[in-house]
């Protein structure tokens, strides 16, 4: 759980407290006053429904065409025979893959389908908005074939929900006239007849869900009355992927595709922007934002608050403005860093609009911006001051090398700064062209059906009680041998030994299908055993793994849920997708509340609840790897719990990177709440980092790091002994965000480094705490490390930013931000 930044910031509900910011409220509430007749809406009723339902909208035109191409390419998700459990759902009869058509959805263009794809949601006692706040035992998909699926009202969403179309054929949702609701899809409805403006489901705990393959059209919809495609305040394991949405362009236009106001995200790609007042508006903690093209609309992005976003290969064609920074010019700011790289603007008034002006900006690091090897071409402005008008970096054809605002540490300062700089030099083998690599996650939606091997045809039962790794390990060999890919049905799979995926392998799961460890086997810490392993030392090749979860069942002290020796090449690298740990506090871990109760200030070790030893760890053997949209999450409250509960659950590590080949890209990955740290790169290089988040272990120091796990040598752990000699305060004894040991050409495009609690208290983490909730979040060695550069450095709760061996470089209390503290630019030497 984290903090929401929506109208007034709650805390876990167990501490009874609250952090308010009062001028990102208003910012919220700003951009909610358009729609305020939306905000507690709950679908048409009585004459406004019967209006709706006599509105015949014409037929789309692409809907036959569509047609067309499913039959040409059809999609083998929709033809598999679906055999997916909810492994500890009470209902033995629940259905997880639902075809919005078998509720009778025509997707005609002319029926309004609304109800219909309403109903395929919510089938089968979900966690419905405002009557559940999450669980993991009702997860969906819901599928749409190709076709023009009418819209009257929003769609809700529901939690841990895929909505997903065709790729080969895109449906199209297409809303009409009189179209009622905050979003064809609202992702987090405001309770309806609450005047207080609040969220059914609490948007920094919504996760594991996506949206993938549709046309959101919207230009039925009056130009003059406001619209949105998607509403989506959300947090970790969620996305939005290959989506078109196409608006109104007229004079005057009010429509927006998608509209962000509150939660703690997240990933999103591919996805395309036709006219609107706004292409998208943003909102939320941190975002990594990848491969996003907008035409004609006024503003493609209106950035209305943040702590760090990452933007990468953003297309911007004919906008008026390309990022809005300013939020009308807001004082005090409300954005907090921007990193934006690998992008171009075509065609465009203004690329970039802010309102930091140098040192004198409230806060004073509020709008810190990053532009590196961005493109302008007819653009005859790339920075521009919202509050004056005044131009801060021309524009017109070029390439921006690099151009920043804000705080600079190289490695001390501050050192305030707004203008061009020299961009670090990017490793070859980390490139495509001049841009960094990239890959969205394969649908392989032009393999036949018959390319598919099932883990349940296989034998895999997926109930969370057999065991399954004989079943699993059989399958996924016989798949890897013939060239098929490897469909893990939505289950539970309990497996007693170690998977193992050979070279070749192609994994692809459904709904999040979750791997999850149980019995002796991961139990003792001073033998610690992979849970999955991918590849054997020395073996090289290629691997693909998408849409699962690792977990662990109980106390499993020497689990490592994924171990990575796989050796790959640059120009041919493996890749994770929406591949995630899950450690504690779900149904069927056995690491609930009533197992892993939180005790404040005790430094009692409940070993019951020694969950795993590491969540990943990317071997020395290992080289060339991709993942995007990975979090390694150990559970801080437990998600079937009405409210959310926190619990005390302990694991060791969270990613450790000792690849001496190296060669990684980290897009949009999240490790959160492990003892020792989060990030740890020991003897390594070449790696891509952006933008990254963490979380400390809300128990920490009760008890400290070194507990209850004991340093492992040969894994390079953090001696807190050492790093905290006799004197120290308890807070030095706690988890590091981010420690790069011995390691070269570390490139990190946004880092969120968070403490917010100590000992389950908050009190430490704002901003003018003293002490802070933990001495140092962020560390490297001098005499090996080099080459390490970070752009937009967010850090909460933590005195020292930086630290280098034992000296502090940076403080918290000089870059003072919106909620973090922030430098722009931080580099080694």
């Amino acid at each position: 759980m984290r903090l929401s930044a929506l109208l007034l910031l709650p805390l876990p509900l167990a501490l009874g407290e609250q952090l308010v910011i009062p001028f990102v409220q208003q910012a919220v509430a700003k951009e909610l006053a358009s729609f305020s007749k939306y905000t507690a809406y709950n679908g048409p009723t009585g004459t406004a429904k019967a209006a709706l339902a006599a509105t015949t909208p014409a037929a789309a035109p692409n809907a036959k065409v569509n047609a067309v191409a499913a039959a040409a390419y059809p999609y083998w998700y929709e033809t598999i025979t679906h055999q997916g459990k909810a492994a500890f759902n009470s209902n033995t009869g629940y259905t997880i893959f639902r075809n919005v058509k078998s509720y009778g959805a025509k997707g005609d263009g002319v029926t309004d389908d609304t109800a219909a794809i309403q109903k395929a949601i919510s089938d089968g006692n979900r966690c419905a908005p405002g009557s559940c706040q999450s669980t993991t035992t009702t997860p969906a998909v819901v599928y749409f074939p190709a076709g023009t699926y009418i819209i009257s009202s929003s769609i809700l969403d529901y939690y841990y929900t895929q909505l997903i179309g065709n790729p080969n054929a895109m449906p199209v949702l297409k809303a009409t006239a009189g179209f009622i609701g905050l979003g064809v899809i609202d992702g987090d409805q405001y309770e309806p007849g609450n005047a207080a403006g609040v969220l059914s489901y609490g948007a920094t705990n919504v996760f594991w869900r996506q949206i993938r393959n549709f046309v959101i059209d919207l230009t039925a919809i009056p130009a003059s009355s406001s619209a949105t495609g998607i509403h989506w305040p959300t947090a970790q394991a969620t996305s939005l992927q290959n989506i078109v949405f196409q608006m109104s362009s007229s004079t005057g236009t009010k429509h927006q595709g998608i509209f962000i106001e509150s939660g703690s995200g997240g990933f999103m790609n591919d996805l395309v922007f036709y006219g609107g007042l706004n292409g998208v508006v943003f909102g939320n903690q941190q975002y990594t934002v990848r491969n996003l093209t907008f035409y004609n609309s006024v503003t493609a992005i209106s950035q209305i608050w943040n702590w760090g976003w990452t933007y990468k290969s953003l297309s911007i064609n004919n906008c008026k403005v390309g990022i809005d920074m300013t939020n009308g010019n807001a004082n005090p700011l409300t954005v907090g860093s921007v990193t934006l790289l690998d992008s171009s603007f075509t065609g465009t008034g203004v690329a970039v609009l802010t309102d930091r002006v140098g040192g004198s900006s409230k806060p004073a690091t509020a709008d810190s911006l990053v532009i590196e090897n961005v493109v302008l071409s007819n653009t005859p402005v790339a920075v521009k001051l919202g509050t004056t008008g005044a131009t801060l970096l021309a524009g017109g054809t070029l390439t921006i090398g690099a151009w920043g605002s804000g705080n600079a540490y190289s490695p001390t300062g501050p050192t305030t700064t707004q203008g061009s700089f020299t961009a670090p030099t990017r490793p070859a083998s980390l490139l495509m062209g001049t841009k960094y690599y990239q890959r969205s996650k394969p649908q392989y939606n032009k393999l036949p059906v018959t390319s598919f091997r099932s883990v349940r045809t296989g034998g895999a039962k997926g109930d969370g009680k057999t065991d399954d790794t004989t079943a699993l390990q059989n399958t996924i060999n016989a798949a890897a041998a013939a060239g098929q890919v490897v469909f893990v049905d939505a289950g539970t799979y309990k497996v007693t030994k170690t998977i193992f995926i050979p070279k070749g392998s192609k994994i692809v799961g459904e709904t999040y299908s979750v791997i999850m460890s149980s019995g002796a086997f991961f139990s003792n810490i001073n033998s610690p055993q992979a849970v999955v392993q991918v590849g054997n030392a020395g073996d090289a090749g290629i691997v693909e793994w998408s849409d699962m979860i690792v977990s662990t069942q109980g106390a499993q002290a020497g689990a490592i849920l994924i171990k990575w020796n796989l050796a790959s090449t640059s120009a041919s690298p493996s890749g994770m997708w929406d591949v995630h740990t899950r450690i504690g506090g779900f149904a069927g871990s056995n690491l609930q509340k009533a197992n892993c109760p939180a005790s404040a200030g005790s430094t009692a070790i409940n070993a019951n609840c020694e969950a795993a030893y590491m969540s990943m760890h990317i071997a020395k053997t290992a080289a060339a790897l991709y993942m995007e949209n990975v979090w390694l999450w150990t559970a801080d409250h437990d998600v079937e719990d009405p409210n959310l509960t926190q619990i005390t659950i302990y694991t060791g590590r969270g990613l450790y990177i000792e690849s001496t080949a190296g060669t990684f890209w980290l897009v949009g990955t999240a490790v959160e709440h492990h003892a020792r740290y989060q990030y740890q790169l020991q003897s390594t290089k070449n790696i891509f980092m952006g933008q990254i988040q963490t979380e400390t272990a809300y128990y920490q120091p009760n008890p400290m790091a070194n507990n209850p796990y004991p340093i492992n040598a040969t894994l390079n752990d953090p001696n807190f002994n050492t790093y905290c000699p006799a004197g120290s305060p308890a807070t030095c004894s706690m988890g590091f965000g981010l420690r790069v040991t011995a390691s070269t050409d570390i490139h990190v495009y946004g880092a969120g480094l968070y403490s917010f609690f100590n000992s389950y208290s908050t009190s430490c983490s704002v901003q003018n705490a003293n002490p802070q909730c933990q001495s140092n979040i962020f560390t490297y060695d001098s005499a090996a490390t080099t080459k390490l550069y970070v752009y937009n450095l967010n850090t909460i709760g933590s005195t020292a930013m930086i630290t280098k061996d034992a000296s502090k470089l940076a403080t918290n209390i000089y870059n003072y931000n919106v909620f973090p503290s922030t430098i722009f630019f931080f580099k080694s030497a």
